[in-house]
């Protein structure tokens, strides 16, 4: 999981850091890495997705009758 920004001329390092940020979110790192910081059992992983999936197509059914 190695991440490489290269810093621009005459580029703060405010910005590098903003960009540097954007891409660990794109690439959703941080997200993984937070996840995994904790062991979770295998019921717990199914019953998250379980509810992950059941509320994603309650918002697919809502937008589908409007």
């Amino acid at each position: 999981m190695s991440v490489e920004i290269k810093i621009h001329k005459n580029e703060t390092m405010d910005k590098a850091i903003r960009r540097l940020k954007k891409k660990l979110e794109r690439e959703s790192i941080i997200k993984d890495v937070r996840a995994k910081r904790y062991f979770e059992k295998p019921t717990e992983v199914r019953r998250r997705k379980k509810k992950a999936q059941a509320f994603t197509n309650m918002l697919r059914q809502r937008y589908e009758n409007m």
